[in-house]
């Protein structure tokens, strides 16, 4: 298996959202076979066809997309293979390696209680009869041994074995013929050509029985790496207690795609002190090998760090357009004039900001139309002499002709020194008038996102008498 070419996958059930455990798993499949100079694949798990949804597949095609996790080959459909999963079985029946367990429902349940007992896997009377009877329903189980020892090489947890008396024979074909999971997840990845099964450690019990019967089709076994699960800041299992599980609510949350690809890396794996790292960089040091044996746990507040870094970076168009789509979904009047006074805003005030929620937050005050509904705080503050001082003010800035942040704060530090007081005997008052009690960066910097005209248009309607 050395000489061939990497090829990973993942291999979601559309059976619900996407989960953030599940996200981490292809990301590492992801990352893994970019190192490696290999595939990155999807196969969607839909077997279950009264539980497999066509809004849960579109959820994993856009958590996917979103992620900018993007596979390789066009996705594969596990239920549009059944023909070769049957086919598989049937392989398995003519070798001997497999058996029609005629056992009832009743049969099967007496059985359970007494192998429980005996501390024992569950033991069919069929198992070493060849029968086949045309009138009687059976179910297909694999034939496993009894004796002796299954080594699972995990890439993760090291070495694991299984005794071979505590493996029951699992059943590969149902009743109605239909395959099962742990036959057709085997049948796929093998034709697939997957070489690394990559997957969450509640698979790990699976990997002795897939193995045996890998053995037994005589096909090359993967190599397999299972990933510890991700728990919430308390170390509980994740749950809608601690918030977001789903990769869509990250999204809906604020937080930007490169950054969770980012973060999701740091969960259970790490390259030294390095906390923010690049996609190239992240794909030339990842090694599944280096991922940590010990459930992640989620961290909000590195979360939100990590976003801000890359707030900071992005490119002010796609922040606007991003912000645009926050405002509208909150019911925000924009107009054609919105984009370039968001465009002006948003290097203003998202350093402050830990997601795209927030940066929308901080730019409300901008998009205002006139005249503002001041606060009763900011009434307060409009005194007669008030009145007079932004009186003057606003004489001054009209006479501005340098409209930046550093021009806009040394005209206000020399208005201030004028007027014989200091910035925060003004700035109170000026910011309220400015932004209407909203969030606003500092003086300068409101006054330079709202513009010349609009900056002294909001002073205007607070010194009008009606004010």
């Amino acid at each position: 298996m050395s000489d061939r070419p990497v090829v990973t996958r993942i291999a979601p059930s559309p059976t619900g959202y996407m989960h953030i455990g599940t996200a981490r798993t292809a990301l590492f499949n992801w990352l893994y076979a970019k190192r490696m100079g290999g595939k990155f694949l999807l196969r969607i798990e839909d077997t279950d066809r009264e539980r497999s949804t066509l809004p849960a597949v579109q959820a994993i095609f856009d958590g996917m997309e979103w992620l900018g996790l993007i596979p390789d080959e066009e996705p594969v459909f596990q239920a549009a293979r059944a023909d070769r999963h049957v086919l598989a079985a049937q392989a398995l029946l003519a070798k001997g390696r497999a058996y029609r367990d005629y056992m009832t429902a009743e049969e099967l349940t007496a059985e359970r209680e007494i192998a429980r007992a005996e501390g024992r896997a569950v033991r069919s009377p069929w198992r070493d009869q060849d029968a086949n009877f045309n009138d009687r329903p059976f179910v297909v189980r694999f034939k496993g041994p009894h004796e002796g020892e299954t080594v699972i090489h995990d890439l993760v947890k090291g070495d694991v074995t299984f005794k071979n008396k505590d493996l029951d024979d699992l059943i590969i074909l149902r009743t109605d013929g239909t395959p099962t999971y742990n036959l057709a997840v085997i049948v796929d990845d093998h034709e697939m050509g997957i070489t690394h099964v990559i997957r969450g450690d509640d698979h790990l019990n699976n990997a002795a029985r897939q193995t045996l019967i890998y053995e037994a089709l005589g096909w090359d076994v993967p190599v397999w790496a299972h990933l510890p699960m991700i728990h919430g800041p308390d170390g509980a299992k994740l749950s809608k207690r601690h918030g977001a599980q789903a990769v869509s609510e990250f999204d809906d949350m604020g937080y930007l795609p490169e950054a969770m690809r980012n973060y999701l890396a740091r969960l259970g794996w790490g390259h030294g002190d390095d906390e923010i790292f690049s996609d190239q960089q992240a794909q030339a040091w990842f090694d599944v090998t280096d991922v940590v044996s010990a459930p992640a746990r989620l961290d909000w507040a590195k979360l939100n760090h990590i976003n801000n870094h890359y707030l900071r970076q992005a490119e002010i168009g796609r922040l606007t357009d991003l912000t645009v789509r926050v405002l509208t979904s909150r019911g925000e009047t924009l107009n054609d004039r919105s984009a370039d006074i968001l465009h002006r805003t948003i290097p203003l005030v998202r350093d402050g900001a830990k997601t795209l929620l927030e940066l929308a937050d901080a730019v409300v005050f901008a998009l205002k139309q006139r005249p503002l509904e001041l606060p009763e705080k900011t009434l307060a503050l409009l005194t007669e002499e008030t009145r007079a001082r932004f009186a003057r003010l606003r004489h001054n800035l009209a006479g501005q002709t340098d409209w930046d942040v550093v021009a806009l704060e040394a005209a206000l530090r020399s208005f201030a020194e004028s007027e014989g007081v200091g910035l925060g005997k003004i700035g109170p008052g000026l910011r309220g008038v400015l932004s209407g009690g909203s969030p606003a960066p500092d003086l300068a910097g409101a006054l330079v996102s709202l513009g010349k005209a609009e900056s002294l248009g909001r002073l205007d309607d607070a010194l009008s008498p009606a004010a």
